[in-house]
């Protein structure tokens, strides 16, 4: 379990920057594991998904691979990982409120080919009342400013929802239309060895770069909402439809 001094000093990097770095979440041996559950799970679970639970660059490339999505689905490894006390009881906490497990999903971008993530708040995504809720970010491979960490807008959680609109980049199909230099000036670089975590509350904008190196880029990300939260299931719906057609047009899917 966390330690209760980690859990209040992230508490406050939370409510105050909207995100929380937490360094030695994971001990080496458990780092280790879950590095291998991942590949196991690439090995074994990818051939069989849906079209829609994994994305590629191109889709000729397996190499390509960007986003598994609904992990906890199609393997009980990230299911019971997902609903672990380790993250509800520190997402609970965070949120102060009992945290509902959503999904969980892996984030890559890979050597070279991995674009740039646009600038988004994921609750724009999400479509919650009150718009309450937050993501694990684990990384599994060195994450810095050469092969595509996260940059999150310190404070932005409590700024209110930013005007978004289609983004044209696959996988990430929204993005805010107004980030200028303001907020580039309040960027944070996040750079993370794997057994670090960083934690970030839905309304927090942040955004990455491409991958133009020679190293992966992959992390676990573990989603939960609030259990005051509510969520719009018509508009989600109908975004994920929307989404889902023109993927296909595109031959994404």
């Amino acid at each position: 379990m966390v330690q209760e001094n980690t859990i209040q000093s992230a508490r406050a990097d939370f409510d105050r920057d909207g995100f929380a770095i937490i360094r030695g979440f994971y001990s080496p041996q458990e780092t280790r594991s879950l590095i291998e559950q991942v590949e196991r799970y690439v090995a074994r679970i990818v051939p069989a998904l849906p079209s829609d639970a994994i994305f590629y660059e191109d889709r000729e490339q397996p190499e390509s691979m960007i986003r598994l999505e609904g992990m906890e689905k199609y393997d009980p490894y990230f299911d019971r990982l997902l609903r672990g006390a380790r993250y509800t009881g520190l997402a609970s906490s965070l949120l102060d409120d009992t945290a509902v497990p959503q999904y969980a999903e892996m984030f890559a971008k890979p050597p070279r080919v991995g674009k740039p993530t646009p600038p988004h708040q994921d609750g724009n995504y999400f479509m919650l009342l009150p718009n309450e809720a937050l993501t694990f970010w684990l990384p599994i491979d060195s994450v810095d400013q050469q092969n595509g960490c996260v940059r999150y807008v310190r404070g932005s959680h409590r700024r209110g929802m930013r005007h978004h609109a289609l983004s044209g980049v696959f996988g990430f199909s929204l993005g805010i239309t107004d980030y200028g230099d303001e907020d580039e000036k309040r960027e944070t670089p996040v750079c993370l060895q794997p057994g670090d975590a960083v934690i970030h509350h839905s309304m927090t904008i942040h955004r990455a770069d491409a991958n133009p190196s020679d190293r992966q880029r992959r992390a676990i990300g573990l989603v939960y909402y609030a259990g005051r939260a509510s969520v719009d299931q018509a508009a989600n719906e109908r975004h994920l439809k929307t989404m889902r057609e023109q993927w296909k047009e595109g031959g994404k899917l």
